[in-house]
């Protein structure tokens, strides 16, 4: 523990009940928890395997598990469990699910199979609502992270379309019980319901983990502080490590008032406070901490740093929104240029997507590689899907997503008139379509050709588990049944070019040898054997945990919203559109809240480890019409003593012009002598 300042070491050393380490932005917190593993396993007699860490990325995930890795070289951490909430409840819900009535080879649906159904359901019985798919949706979403049942929503929700949004509810439930899946939402859900309803149950898994750590605390949702809350029940043995002022997510349930329930929950509660900051310069964090002081709080804190003022933060005035694209491509090119500074020092971070299109335009004409989060993840790619969904309806056929993919994909002549009739009788017989494909009375609504080629799939399919049920090597037989659909021909027949094809096959190599490899590294946390239906079920949920979270080293120019930010540092940053009704968005002032705007500023802000430019434009084109915009209250809010302005005014100075061409002539001669 050599390394950590005195608070660090307090939070990592205290164990006689619950701590909450208050941990501002760029303050070593993953250290604290890693460091915190260590010393319980080393010096506090600890096994491994009684000891939980939960955070939300698997990015953390496995930072957190190779930190503890290289600080216990030599000591055992098998048993020890290092992941995701969502991954957590995975592993609970198939040991424990059947207690819920659950089958064990249950299906994760993700956001668009679920979407699918809820769809389905409006179209039947609400066909006029079928434009508020989305919004029911995150309704629904919303109100199983608050742990809320359908029937608990009767006669307590208050306008039409939640009403309407309670009824999809209920029925979409029952389609997900009837399809023996579950969604993203119900992997937390589920297993608190289970540890209510079950408290012998609930007593097991509290004997089994002894310490919880649990990482950005303030991005718990009501269904992740239950589960915490009851899994560390009267022993309250546990550190959770958050920052109230980087809570970013309300939006898809957060709740940063959990820090404040903390102590009504646990009076005995502990505060350590982590403010030494050891990501940015003195300037960048007395901007944020004059920021979020605007906001209201239950724990105070101060960032600071030993690594001196820094440069004195820009704000730049530009013409119009194209004007403020091309002046930090320009200034970017310059730097690059001039002073060797790689591309992917850079970072550009606005606050929704859309303004991310006129900056790709601007650095492709300045010739400048760029990259934007949250691009198509390895999981994402047509080809992974394509294998996913057959994997998937090997280990639960009542998956109708996974089947619907892959009946025709490679072709096998089964039209849309036939998958329509099959639709209309399984809807009818309340069955999966897998199972309806394999009955008698299917055949009075299709031609004898179209009925033939539903049996043969399906006796295809049902051969191809009984095989892999009874093999010792799973893969070989997930590998001959690629063989048997020739699908490394159909991705021939399916690309534009030869090279585009072998990388498509290769990426399914990566995918079936990257099972393969978890299954024989067996079961991490427990030590047995992993059965191929987990090991694809782990496949699954890494797929919905990694879809933002693709990662690249390319020397390449950084492009995200202020929300995928969240935990990233970067040597220059660029915050652009600092306008009213921008950032803070126009939502968030009609609303008269702006707390969590003021918290995606601040969060902005701390992205920065030497230099910040913020940009706003004096002229937006929104909805192909030119609008006036008016700079950023944020902007008036922070020190201004250590703000350098640019064309507020609106004219540019004599000193700026000569600077502009300087920085122009030093550009070209650079270019020129490369």
């Amino acid at each position: 523990m050599s390394n950590l300042n005195p608070r660090q070491k307090e939070a990592v050393k205290y164990i006689d009940g619950p701590l909450l380490v208050l941990a501002g932005a760029g303050s070593g917190k993953t250290s604290v928890i890693t460091q915190k593993i260590a010393y319980l396993i080393e010096e506090c007699g600890f096994k491994a395997h009684n000891i939980a860490a939960v955070t939300f990325t698997n990015k953390a995930a496995r930072e957190m598990k190779q930190r503890v890795n290289s600080l216990l070289k030599g000591k055992s951490t098998r048993g020890l469990t290092v992941s995701t909430f969502h991954n957590l409840g995975l592993n609970l819900l198939r040991k424990e699910g059947h207690r819920l009535g659950m089958k064990s080879n249950f299906t994760l649906f993700d956001q668009h199979d679920a979407l699918t159904i809820i769809k389905e359901q409006i179209n039947q019985n609400f066909p006029n609502l079928i434009e508020e798919t989305d919004h029911i949706q995150h309704l629904i979403s919303n109100w199983k992270n608050d742990l809320k049942e359908p029937e608990d929503l009767v006669g307590r929700v208050e306008t039409d379309i939640e009403q309407i949004a309670a009824q999809v509810y209920g029925q979409y439930n029952r389609m997900l019980t009837a399809y023996n899946a579950v969604d993203f939402d119900d992997l937390i859900r589920l297993p608190t319901t289970l540890f209510q309803n079950h408290p012998k149950c609930l007593e097991k898994w509290q004997n089994r983990i002894r310490y919880m750590l649990v990482d950005e605390y303030q991005d718990t949702n009501t269904s992740q502080y239950e589960l915490v809350k009851m899994l560390v029940g009267f022993r309250a043995q546990f550190t959770v490590v958050g920052d109230d002022d980087q809570s970013i997510y309300s939006w898809r349930g957060a709740r940063p008032e959990n820090l404040v329930q903390l102590q009504d929950d646990f009076p005995s509660l502990k505060v350590v406070k982590l403010e030494q900051n050891y990501r940015s310069t003195s300037r960048i964090l007395k901007a944020a901490n004059t920021v979020i002081d605007n906001n209201p709080h239950v724990f105070t804190k101060q960032l600071w740093s030993e690594m001196g003022m820094g440069d004195p933060i820009r704000v730049i005035r530009c013409a119009s929104d194209e004007a403020e694209a091309e002046k930090i491509a320009t200034e970017i090119v310059h730097q690059h240029l001039q002073k060797g500074i790689p591309y992917k020092d850079f970072a550009v971070l606005y606050r929704g997507n859309h303004q991310s299109r006129i900056m790709e335009i601007k650095l492709q004409a300045n010739q400048v590689p760029y990259r934007i989060a949250g691009g198509t993840s390895f999981f994402g790619k047509s080809e992974i899907k394509d294998v996913m969904s057959y994997l998937r309806l090997v280990i639960n056929p009542d998956d109708d997503a996974a089947f619907l993919r892959i009946i025709n994909t490679p072709r096998r002549e089964i039209g849309p008139a036939t998958l329509e009739k099959l639709n209309d009788y399984a809807a009818a017989r309340q069955c999966s379509l897998f199972q309806a494909s394999t009955e008698m009375g299917l055949r009075i609504h299709l031609t004898e050709r179209a009925a033939d080629r539903l049996v043969q799939f399906t006796r295809w399919m049902e051969d191809i588990l009984v095989k892999i049920q009874r093999s010792d090597q799973p893969v070989n037989i997930i590998r001959e049944m690629l063989d048997d659909i020739d699908y490394e021909m159909w991705l021939r027949q399916d690309s534009n070019t030869p090279n585009a094809a072998d990388k498509r096959w290769g990426n399914v190599n990566v995918l079936v040898d990257g099972l393969e490899r978890m299954l024989e590294r067996g079961n991490e946390e427990d030590d047995t054997e992993l059965a191929i239906e987990d090991a694809i079920s782990k496949l699954v949920l890494r797929d919905l945990m990694e879809r933002q979270e693709e990662e690249a080293d390319d020397n390449a120019v950084q492009l995200m919203t202020l929300h995928a930010s969240k935990g990233l540092e970067f040597p220059i940053c660029y915050l652009m559109g600092l306008e009213e009704e921008l950032l803070p968005h126009r939502n968030s002032i009609e609303s008269g809240d702006i707390e969590e705007e003021r918290r995606l500023m601040y969060v902005g802000i701390t992205r920065a480890k030497k230099k910040l430019t913020l940009t706003y434009a004096a002229k937006r084109k929104q909805f192909g019409e030119i609008v006036d915009c008016t700079h950023s209250r944020f902007l008036d809010e922070m020190p201004q003593e250590d703000l350098n302005w640019e064309g507020k005014t609106g004219e540019i100075t004599q000193e700026e012009n000569n600077q502009k061409a300087t920085n122009t002539l030093d550009s070209l001669k650079a270019l020129l002598n490369s």
